[in-house]
């Protein structure tokens, strides 16, 4: 799975995929400058929900008491 993720990645252009002529070879992998802005993108998301979580709780609270 991973392996398919990441063929994925890269052929969408967010990763690139350096094999070095060793025995046995050795794969590495790196962000293009796209795959970067997409990463600073979702680190920005995952900020924040992190800082709105007990809000979004506290809603969803409110939701459930006033469905049941």
């Amino acid at each position: 799975m991973l392996a398919q993720n990441l063929r994925e990645l890269v052929r969408d252009g967010l990763v690139d995929r350096a094999v070095e002529p060793t025995r046995p070879p050795r794969v590495t992998y790196s962000l293009t400058a796209l795959g970067a802005q997409l990463a600073a993108r979702v680190h920005g998301l995952l900020v924040w929900v992190g800082d709105h979580t007990p809000e979004v709780l506290a809603a969803r609270e409110r939701h459930d008491r006033q469905a049941s």
